[in-house]
């Protein structure tokens, strides 16, 4: 099976995993509930995924991997929240295509396993932006000033991600949220004006 084609069956089972847990909760749906709502096997599911709520990962991280894509092509010279901007990042209104993730991001507040697999994909996320932050400033991955900046800048997508869901009506998009605090943390932590946001 082509990557692509692996990739595909990983959204479709993360996207019926998200309308079953919306469904019938976590606790009650099964593994072979998920198969079944895909058209594939339980042994094929557990070949994809370790866990039921593993099945989520690939709506969390699709967005993460293309910040992280965002931050490779971020030019020199130019202020992260202004490439984000000719990037079409910070839509005001929210996406269709956020709404299953909003839902999923929702459920981790009174789902711990979920919660963990929230958590797990941000860590990882971490260590990809601390790369990149290392890349630009000529300094290793574990330079403390690098690591202050891949930490808050994942912050920042955790912190609003977690507002919008939170939100009992979706007014403001995903990247809308992010530009806010973008320009909150920068205004509070004066570093940041010139390593990350500018």
């Amino acid at each position: 099976m082509s990557e692509k084609r692996r990739a595909l069956v990983r959204e479709q089972i993360a996207r019926a995993a998200v309308r079953l847990f919306a469904e019938k909760g976590v606790s009650a749906t099964t593994g072979a509930d998920i198969a079944d709502a895909v058209g594939i096997s339980t042994r094929t599911l557990w070949r994809y995924f370790p866990s039921k709520e593993g099945c989520v990962r690939p709506l969390l991280t699709t967005g993460l991997d293309a910040m992280a894509e965002h931050l490779r092509s971020w030019p020199p010279g130019t202020r992260l929240i202004d490439h984000l901007e000719r990037e079409g990042l910070f839509s005001e209104a929210p996406s269709p295509d956020e709404r299953p993730m909003v839902a999923l991001i929702r459920m981790t507040r009174t789902e711990p396993d979920l919660m963990a697999v929230w958590l797990q994909v941000h860590h990882e996320a971490e260590e990809v932006f601390a790369r990149v932050f290392a890349e630009r400033a000529g300094a290793g991955p574990d330079d403390l000033t690098v690591r202050l900046q891949a930490a808050t800048f994942n912050a920042i997508l955790r912190v609003a991600s977690e507002r919008q869901a939170g939100m009992t009506e979706e007014s403001e998009g995903m990247g809308g949220l992010i530009r806010i605090a973008l320009e909150k943390t920068a205004a509070g932590l004066g570093c940041l004006d010139r390593t990350v946001v500018r």
